[in-house]
């Protein structure tokens, strides 16, 4: 796996919404390829702050409707 691959699917790396051989892919390049690391942390850091930042729980009314749009 080369750079651009690697970024590709880093934010499915990040959701968690690769396949087993794709995760163990994407973590060998990332362990040998510093630059992809570097992005990679700057990117899990930023999550984490969001999530942090974001602690206000949706309203009900507002999870039945998204819900309802769901197929």
């Amino acid at each position: 796996m080369n750079c651009a691959e690697t970024a590709q699917r880093l934010y499915q790396y990040l959701d968690r919404e690769l396949s087993s051989e794709e995760i163990v892919e994407v973590k060998q390049h990332l362990e040998a390829c510093p630059p992809c690391m570097h992005i990679f942390r700057y990117e899990d850091h930023m999550r984490r702050l969001v999530r942090q930042a974001c602690c206000e729980s949706a309203p009900e009314s507002l999870r039945e409707r998204i819900i309802s749009f769901l197929p």
